[in-house]
C-alpha cells in the first residue's frame, strides 16, 4: 500500500513586516533591563544569523481556524477531492486561536473542528481534531495520517499545520521577530502510483533539561505577567546540531535510500544558519559533502510560522514558487522538524 500526498495547499498572509520595522522597538534583556547596543545592530546581527528579511502576519480578523481552512481549501482543489470523503481532518498548531488584541487563546472547540465547519463539511464520520506537538507537528499528523490509512481506518486525510504567532509574541524579546503567521495543507491518501511515504522517525527527549528550550513565559517588561513564547536560542541552536542529523539518517537509512539518491530535504524553517547547520552534519554522517540546491528555504521572506513551514515550503516548491528548486514523480526527499519538547521527527517521502 503506498500512502501519498496527492494535494497541497499554502496561505501565506498578506501583511509584511520588515525587518526596518523593528527600529524603534524597545527591546529588553531578560532581566528587563536596555540592550547597551542600538536596535539597528540588534537587528542586522539577527538577519545574518537568521537568514530573515521579513515576516507575514496575519490581518485583524484572521485566526488560526482561518488560515488553515483557506490552505485546505487549495489542498482538496488540487487534489480534485470530494471533501465529504475526507475521513479525518487534523490539525498541528501549538497556540489555537488566538484572536487580535486578547491575552489568551479559544481552545473550544478545536481548530479541526473550525476548520471543517469553515468548510461546511456535512459528513459527521469526518472526525476532526487537533495535535500538539511544537514546530515537528504537521510531520507526526502525517505520520498518524499514514497509520489510519495503513490500519484501514481512513481513506483519506486532510493534514494541516497553522500558526498566528504573532499574537503570543513577546515585543520586549529580540527573538519576536523571528516567528510568523501561516498555514499549509496537504490531502494524504492510498494511491496506486510508486512511491509515497517510506519510512519515518520521532524521538522525545526530556531528561536531560530539554522539556524547558521552549516555554510560555513572562514578558521581559518588568510587572507584565502575561505568558509569551520563550525559547533558550543557544540550547535550540545545540540540541538541534546535536540530534536531529542522527534523526535524520535514522529516518533515510529506515527506507534504504541511499543518501546520493536524496533531491531535496524540506526542513521546519526555523533559523537559516542551524538549518545549514545541521544538513551539513547529516551528509557527514555518510561522509558526503552537501549537494547544491538540495535545501529549499522560505524563511527570508515567510519567518517562523512553525508547523505550518514544511506544508507551506512544499507546496511553493511543487508550485514553482522557489527559483532553483523543482520536483519530479519518483524523486526522493527528507522532511525533518525539531521543536518544542523536545521533539524530533522526519519522513522520507518519493514523489
Amino acid at each position: 500500500m503506498n500512502i501519498k500526498i496527492t494535494g497541497t495547499g499554502s496561505y501565506v498572509p498578506n501583511k509584511v513586516l520588515k525587518n526596518n520595522d523593528f527600529l524603534n522597538h524597545s527591546f529588553l534583556t531578560n532581566d528587563g533591563t536596555p540592550f547597551e547596543i542600538e536596535n539597528k545592530e540588534i537587528i542586522e546581527k539577527f538577519s545574518s544569523i537568521t537568514g530573515i528579511k521579513e515576516r507575514r502576519y496575519a490581518a485583524k480578523s484572521e485566526n488560526s481556524s482561518d488560515l488553515a481552512a483557506k490552505a485546505a481549501k487549495k489542498a482538496i482543489l488540487n487534489s480534485r477531492t470530494n471533501q465529504e470523503t475526507i475521513d479525518y481532518i487534523i490539525v498541528a498548531h501549538n497556540f489555537g486561536d488566538t484572536p487580535y488584541g486578547l491575552k489568551q487563546s479559544n481552545p473550544l472547540p478545536s481548530v479541526a473542528s473550525k476548520v471543517k465547519s469553515l468548510l461546511e463539511i456535512k459528513n459527521p464520520k469526518c472526525v476532526a481534531y487537533d495535535i500538539l506537538f511544537g514546530c515537528p507537528g504537521w510531520i507526526e499528523a502525517v505520520v498518524q495520517a499514514k497509520s489510519f490509512i495503513k490500519s484501514g481506518m481512513a481513506k483519506k486525510c486532510l493534514v494541516i499545520g497553522t500558526e498566528t504567532l504573532s499574537r503570543v509574541v513577546d515585543v520586549r524579546d529580540r527573538d519576536s521577530m523571528i516567528f510568523a503567521d501561516g498555514a499549509g495543507a496537504t490531502i494524504i491518501e492510498e494511491s496506486n502510483k510508486l512511491g509515497g511515504i517510506l519510512s519515518h522517525e520521532t524521538v522525545t527527549y526530556t531528561d536531560n533539561g530539554e522539556v524547558d528550550i521552549l516555554f510560555f513565559g513572562e514578558s521581559y517588561e518588568p510587572d507584565n505577567k502575561n505568558q509569551f513564547i520563550k525559547m533558550k536560542g543557544r540550547k535550540v541552536y545545540e540540541f538541534a546540531l546535536s540530534h536531529v542529523p542522527e534523526a535524520m539518517k535514522s529516518c533515510l537509512d529506515q527506507s534504504g535510500v541511499k543518501i546520493q539518491n536524496l533531491k531535496k530535504i524540506f526542513i521546519h524553517q526555523a533559523n537559516e544558519k542551524m538549518d545549514e547547520a545541521i544538513i551539513k552534519r547529516f551528509y557527514r554522517l555518510y561522509k558526503e559533502k552537501v549537494p547544491p540546491s538540495v535545501l529549499p528555504m522560505n524563511i527570508e521572506f515567510n519567518g517562523n510560522s512553525s508547523v505550518a513551514t514544511i506544508p507551506t515550503l512544499l507546496d511553493q516548491v511543487l508550485n514553482g514558487e522557489k527559483k532553483g528548486h523543482v520536483l519530479t514523480e519518483g524523486d526522493i526527499i527528507l522532511f525533518a522538524s525539531v521543536g518544542a519538547g523536545m521533539n524530533i521527527n522526519a519522513i522520507t517521502y518519493q514523489v
